[in-house]
């Protein structure tokens, strides 16, 4: 499929960090952690608001919150970034970690090279720069250029690049610009002949893709909104425009939409050689619907291939008149199949790759003559090769446990690429000869991290009601089963998303200093396929919280570790995980980190895109799912009892998951929490969900988690790499 994303991503999902100079070991060691005294700004409650679900009566004293454009709210923010810079600032060892964090960092990113109008561009991250700058090369042996560079967007990088494509024959790039990491995007064109900028400019885009198609290209457009509303506002109605390069936007062509049904929005891409338009349809994060027009043929009306909205159908590209599917209809772990457009009925559907019983098919490519298809096995990637026919030539050889990333690679190319990341091993770039299939390193990272002296383990543990779970266990090779070394607990547990190996600088700093990474492949994933996501969803969101649970009883049952020094971490989804174990089990942890959690199960689905996430969670307006969700929800079962050492992160340009989630947890928390360990709530500015977040951000933040994670641990700290 023609639709590009940048390949190079810092991963920032754990933000951890480590220290500096070896020289002041025996001073950390000895050092007093006294208690920091924390006074929290007074929160007002409204004991007037409530709501009324099927009987039972639920107060929301801190709503007013989540008027985010209110003077009241933006005070209160204030104030609460000054109690938390100030508990921050008086952790001893914070600018340390921050110094060994930025040596760390400080390597070339590279990300996976791929070819268009007949040129290679790559991505690349020179070490510290906050966003990464495309480059391009007439051929793999001559030196680059570069051709866009995202750090000049804005002077302190929180304008990020979204996605891009180009045109076929190379001449134009059209790309889309984030503000403050919203999920809100402008598109803009790029002449790569003249090296100058077109005045064609297209805004309020959205979840969407760019897929060129002659001299101009589609898009997913939403309503405008009002004026205030821009972050909180429901996201509906997104419909799919034609942009002819040089026209007004007024003038974009309506190309798919669907007005009797609100809530389902539109995406659009192109195949490869422009022969099709594919529209994808969804409603929710499960599920699409699939409508093909061929473009070859003037005015052709839409075909349907899937309507039902139930399973998903994602297109790879076209072999001829036959389009290529990646679905899991009649497949929970996927399989590819044929679809001839001029026969689109399932019936006449042909099995390209069976369903594989044990295995999960992520996703496929065509290059060259053959088609690169990446596999889960036990959470972790394998690669196999097929040809036309859909038979299995080879399986390519990895390096270790990891995770295959893109795969690059256009029919009829020899040379194909892929990236490969693993716990210990930076993101590295590998030639594919599809020829003879023999990989070679093409660009392999050098940074001041010593991987030797660390190993990674997966394990297998019991959940509650029995359940095998996989973990992954990152830690030094030489480390005391003791009970006391520092440990992050990291998991995520929703909307078919797996959490497979990868490398962070901010996870290499943690494990410098004698602690364990951990990651727990829980229930609600998609690392075993749609009956592993299913069994995580709506009434059976507990199993979730169970598998986190047993992971973290796992973990101090075979002393890699202690409740007191035991940090648990998750975003977004990953952040109600949090939210929810640490009011279910709060004698378990020592330290919670909820970052930008959904918090509030009761009216999530009325800000944004929210309403999409309820085939996963089921909503407060039914029924049956309310009583579910209300037993759950972290904002609703916060009571006074004593919670670990707590710091939320949210920021204020999230329109993913509206930061009012995390401030009226934060309030709540505050408000009942007994005893002395601090409840802080970090919101960053100028910042949204993670995507696009700059480097300098990622860093401050890292630091931030870090310190506060082994401050309150009472965990002496380690000034620079362990060369032992």
């Amino acid at each position: 499929m023609k639709s590009i994303l940048p390949t190079l991503v810092i991963t920032c999902t754990v933000l951890l960090t480590a220290c500096n100079t070896t020289t002041q070991q025996a001073n950390s060691q000895s050092m007093d952690f006294k208690q920091i005294p924390v006074t929290y700004p007074l929160s007002r409650k409204d004991t007037t608001v409530q709501d009324n679900y099927f009987g039972t009566t639920v107060p929301d004293p801190y709503r007013w919150l989540e008027d985010d454009q209110s003077a009241e709210t933006k005070e209160w923010v204030t104030r609460q970034n000054i109690v938390t810079n100030g508990y921050l600032s008086q952790i001893p060892f914070r600018d340390q970690i921050k110094k060994r964090l930025e040596a760390i960092f400080n390597y070339e990113k590279f990300g996976t090279p791929f070819k268009e109008g007949g040129k290679y561009f790559f991505f690349k991250n020179d070490g510290l720069q906050n966003q990464s700058v495309l480059y391009v090369q007439d051929n793999l042996n001559e030196d680059a250029t570069m051709v866009l560079d995202p750090n000049k967007f804005s002077a302190d990088g929180t304008t990020s690049l979204g996605e891009l494509d180009f045109s076929k024959d190379g001449r134009y790039l059209a790309y889309s610009t984030s503000v403050g990491g919203s999920d809100w995007r402008s598109i803009v064109v790029k002449d790569l002949q003249t090296g100058l900028m077109l005045d064609d400019k297209i805004d309020w885009v959205k979840f969407s893709n760019i897929a060129w198609e002659g001299n101009g290209f589609y898009y997913t457009h939403f309503p405008e909104p009002k004026k205030g509303d821009e972050l909180k506002a429901a996201n509906k109605l997104g419909a799919v425009y034609y942009h002819q390069l040089g026209t007004p936007t007024s003038a974009d062509k309506l190309v798919y939409s669907d007005k009797a049904h609100p809530d389902r929005s539109f995406g659009g891409t192109t195949t490869s050689d422009e022969h099709f338009l594919i529209v994808s349809g969804w409603e929710s994060t499960s599920g699409n619907a699939l409508f093909v027009r061929d473009l070859t043929k003037k005015n052709s009306a839409f075909v349907t291939i899937a309507a039902a909205y139930d399973k998903d159908f994602n297109v790879v590209d076209n072999m001829g008149d036959k389009l290529l599917v990646l679905t899991n209809h009649q497949a929970p772990n996927q399989r590819l199949i044929l679809v001839q457009i001029d026969q689109p009925s399932e019936k006449n559907w042909q099995t390209f790759i069976p369903e594989d019983s044990s295995d999960v098919l992520q996703s496929a490519a065509i290059c060259g003559d053959k088609v690169v298809c990446s596999y889960l096995h036990n959470a972790a990637s394998s690669l196999r090769v097929f040809d036309l026919t859909g038979k299995l030539l080879a399986a390519v050889a990895l390096p270790e446990i990891g995770t295959v990333g893109s795969v690059s690679g256009k029919p009829g190319e020899q040379q194909a690429f892929f990236s490969f990341t693993s716990f210990l091993r930076p993101n590295t770039i590998y030639a594919l000869d599809m020829g003879t299939l023999q990989t070679r390193v093409f660009k392999a990272p050098s940074l001041d991290f010593n991987p030797d002296l660390f190993t990674t383990e997966q394990v297998w543990y019991t959940s509650k009601d029995g359940t095998k779970v996989p973990m992954f266990i990152t830690r030094k090779k030489n480390i005391a089963f003791d009970g006391q070394n520092p440990t992050l607990l990291y998991g995520y547990g929703g909307f078919n998303i797996s959490l497979t190996p990868s490398f962070s600088p901010s996870r290499a700093a943690l494990l410098e200093n004698n602690g364990i990474y951990c990651v727990a492949n829980i229930r609600g994933g998609g690392e075993f396929g749609e009956k592993w996501h299913n069994a995580g969803t709506k009434c059976q969101k507990q199993h979730v919280f169970d598998d986190f649970i047993a992971a973290a009883e796992y973990l101090t049952a075979k002393k890699y570790t202690s409740p007191a020094r035991l940090a648990i971490q998750g975003g977004s989804n990953g952040g109600l995980l949090i939210g929810a174990c640490m009011t279910q089990r709060p004698d378990l942890f020592g330290v919670c980190f909820p970052q930008v959690g959904v918090l509030d199960m009761l009216r999530y689905h009325q800000f944004t895109i929210g309403y999409a996430w309820a085939t996963d969670y089921g909503r407060s307006d039914n029924a049956n799912e309310f009583p579910c969700l209300f037993k759950y929800s972290p904002l609703h079962n916060v009571s006074k009892t004593a919670y670990p050492a707590t710091m939320i992160t949210t920021a204020d340009h999230d329109d993913r998951v509206v930061p009012a989630h995390s401030f009226k947890f934060g309030s709540t928390l505050q408000e009942y929490q007994q005893g002395t360990n601090p409840v802080l709530i970090r919101i960053e500015t100028s910042a949204g969900h993670g995507a696009g977040k700059p480097t300098t951000k990622i860093i401050d933040e890292a630091a931030d988690v870090l310190s506060f994670m082994l401050f309150n641990m009472k965990v002496p700290v380690v000034y620079g790499p362990d060369k032992k």
